[in-house]
């Protein structure tokens, strides 16, 4: 009888908090900026499993390689892909990724090679662990890579650490390269697709940025989302990101205000809407401002000239001069993440 796990397996997930739990049951780890990634080898088959249960295999040709060339045949790894772009990570290199051409795919995983980095070991052999705690899981991983990983450039293990003046270390380098912390009880076991026993913790870093132009709610002459604009070093301004955390109460009284302020072209640089396989009709409707109103957003990462994620809007800065709002308020200097993996 063969022992498995089934398929699609979600992994366990983390909880968002503000602040790093403390206590004898946690341990710390870095939370890297990439894609969540189950590792299945059986035999000569490796298939690699997303965040959400979609195939990621195709798409990075080198990892699938690399795991099979490890000397054991049955094992499931939770991990992380991550993108090396000197020593930092490019998670712009990594969406370019996810293409649908095999050439391209090819000529990516040459040029852009991926690295695996694993935190966790489920199955090896005969044995599955997900009933076991993390602290026997981690040893049992350790003894993983210890005895198949040395050496290995493509895959390599993940740090933790049981300090959380360590933890605290990581944190501090959050925007730079690594996406924040993970939190984990040592004492809990595997739960797949839970929350409990894992939180991540983000620090999250505010920006003052022009309010180039707004789209309104999908069927509705009510403001939805503030489109962002940040200054370059030209003069122009670049359209960043936007922010769609606004109050109902408040949203009529600031679609009559920023109506009256309606005026092309609201972005003199890079403009919404422009070509990307996410691009959508809508995303290309949207309501040009004269460049006079300036908010404080808080966000999480920036990378590419854009905030990845949606933003949240903190409050207006009348007091602020929009070419105060420029692209130099982000820069940050780079870490050398490939320090942490040793």
């Amino acid at each position: 009888m063969t022992i498995a796990l089934p398929r699609p397996f979600p992994p366990m997930e983390a909880l968002s908090v503000d602040e790093i739990p403390k206590g004898k049951d946690w341990q710390y780890e870095p939370k890297w900026d990439g894609f969540r990634c189950l590792v299945f080898r059986d035999g000569g088959k490796v298939d690699l499993q997303s965040k959400s249960g979609q195939s990621l295999t195709r798409y990075f040709p080198e990892l699938v390689a690399a795991v099979a060339s490890i000397k054991t045949t049955r094992f499931v790894l939770d991990g992380e892909i991550v993108v090396p772009q000197g020593r930092t990570f490019s998670f712009d290199d990594l969406l370019q990724r996810i293409h649908p051409a095999p050439s391209r795919v090819r000529r990516l995983a040459s040029e852009t090679p991926a690295l695996l980095i694993v935190f966790d070991l489920l199955l090896l052999d005969r044995r599955i662990f997900t009933k076991d705690p993390l602290t026997a899981r981690r040893k049992l991983l350790e003894s993983f890579a210890r005895k198949y990983l040395p050496g290995h450039k493509s895959i390599r293990l993940s740090p933790v650490t049981i300090k959380i003046t360590e933890a605290r270390k990581w944190l501090k380098q959050v925007g730079a390269t690594l996406d924040g912390i993970i939190a984990k009880r040592g004492d809990l076991p595997y739960e797949s697709g839970s929350r409990r026993g894992m939180l991540k913790i983000k620090n999250l870093r505010s920006a003052d940025c022009v309010v180039g132009g707004f789209r309104y709610n999908e069927g509705k002459k009510t403001v939805g989302s503030l489109l962002l604009g940040l200054y370059d070093d030209r003069g122009l301004l670049n359209h960043v990101g936007f922010a769609s955390s606004l109050k109902n109460e408040e949203k009529k009284a600031l679609t009559t205000k920023l109506e009256g302020l309606i005026a092309s072209p609201g972005f003199t640089g890079d403009k919404p809407g422009g070509p990307s396989r996410w691009s959508t009709k809508r995303s290309t409707e949207w309501q040009p401002l004269k460049p006079t109103l300036v908010v404080e957003v808080s966000y999480n990462h920036f990378s590419g000239g854009r905030f990845r994620h949606g933003t949240r809007l903190l409050r207006w800065r009348p007091d602020k001069a929009p070419r105060q709002c420029t692209m130099g308020q982000l820069r940050q200097k780079k870490v050398d993440v490939m320090k942490l993996l040793g």
